[in-house]
């Protein structure tokens, strides 16, 4: 925020928000974005944190294990029909998943 705001002055031009009543060119309206950008910070810190928190305890409950990879489960059937000539756009229709799944398999 503090960046696009010195881009913003930079420039002799000033920042007003009218719905907030907030004007970039007066010290009061400076203290105002800033307090306000303070204020947002912390709330989204907050919420990290608290997420963070969450998922280090489902992790030792055992209930956060992450999405199951569909697409690796389905890696013979892809071999086999790569195996048989069959395009990575057809084969990805074929078997339900998307064709960089098809690609990312066949790395592998």
């Amino acid at each position: 925020m503090h960046e696009i705001l010195q881009h913003i002055t930079a420039k002799s031009a000033a920042l007003k928000i009218v719905s907030m009543g907030i004007d970039t060119s007066t010290p009061t309206g400076k203290l105002m974005l800033n307090v306000l950008g303070g204020v947002a910070e912390f709330e989204r810190e907050i919420m990290l944190e608290r997420q963070r928190e969450g998922i280090a305890k489902a992790k030792r409950d055992g209930k956060y294990k992450g999405r199951v990879p569909t697409a690796q489960r389905k890696a013979k059937e892809v071999k086999a029909l790569m195996a048989e000539g069959v395009g990575a756009s057809e084969i990805a229709k074929r078997v339900g998943i998307s064709r960089a799944s098809v690609y990312n398999i066949l790395k592998l």
